[in-house]
């Protein structure tokens, strides 16, 4: 590792949607780089079984229950994340829901939960971590948004809004919280993860399985994330986009 790189051994990293997909990888990645990690989603067994694994290979790491879409819940994970290693220094926000459809289809409940998931989701991860943060004096957000939050696409458009909205909230809290406390937007492509399982719209449904033949491993945005991490107090990777080359979107 360059010396002007910082370390990552005992960092204290919060990550949502931690059971799969990008989550799990960057869970993974960042307890292998010796950071100790707290994994958060609404499937505890499979959390454990990724907590017993990242245990067995030498790295800490903690399972706790968690629905984004319910404040004193991710309170609660945050909260379970100071208990047991002391602080925060990272919360990712990274789980998410995709439901496409062309807003004829008038899904108002997809709609509904894809707000919850990928906008109230993140705003409590930020009002659960940002406290601890300026008390600390210290801290890293990541927010988990997506290329769909940089162009809009026919059948995505409320999707396509909630991602628009990630960036959105990631650039306001860069630019009120001040020194020594970053922010860092990443924005995937087509990545192999249960995301595109969501889909049930058929139009929407065959966009997708073109999408995912392209798809890179869930473990190349968890690089992105270490990357960002990695970089000394002082530097802060505000935007990192990762997608397949064959991606045209």
């Amino acid at each position: 590792m360059p010396e002007w790189e910082s370390k990552v051994e005992g960092k204290v990293v919060v990550v949502t949607g931690a059971s799969s997909g990008i989550g799990e990888a960057v869970a993974r990645l960042l307890a292998a780089q010796g950071a100790r990690v707290v994994l958060g989603a609404r499937r505890v067994d499979r959390l454990e079984t990724i907590v017993r694994e990242i245990a067995a290979a030498g790295g800490q790491a903690l399972a706790h229950a968690v629905d984004v879409t319910k404040r004193e819940e991710v309170q609660a994970l945050v909260a379970a994340a100071v208990d047991q290693f002391g602080r925060i220094d990272v919360m990712i926000n990274n789980a998410g829901a995709m439901f496409l459809s062309p807003l004829a289809a008038d899904a108002v409940d997809d709609w509904d939960r894809m707000i919850d998931v990928n906008i109230k989701g993140v705003l409590y991860g930020v009002s659960a971590a940002l406290p601890r943060f300026l008390a600390q004096g210290s801290g890293h957000l990541i927010n988990v948004s997506s290329v769909a939050g940089h162009a809009s696409f026919a059948g995505a458009g409320v999707y396509c809004g909630t991602k628009f909205a990630v960036r959105a909230i990631s650039e306001a809290f860069r630019q009120e919280v001040g020194p020594n406390i970053r922010s860092t937007i990443i924005s995937p492509g087509a990545v192999q993860s249960e995301l595109a399982s969501h889909v049930t719209d058929p139009g929407m449904i065959a966009m997708m399985d073109q999408l995912m033949a392209i798809a890179i491993p869930a473990e190349a945005v968890a690089q992105a994330v270490l990357y960002a991490v990695r970089q000394p107090a002082a530097v802060d990777v505000n935007e990192i986009l990762v997608r397949p080359t064959g991606q045209t979107l």
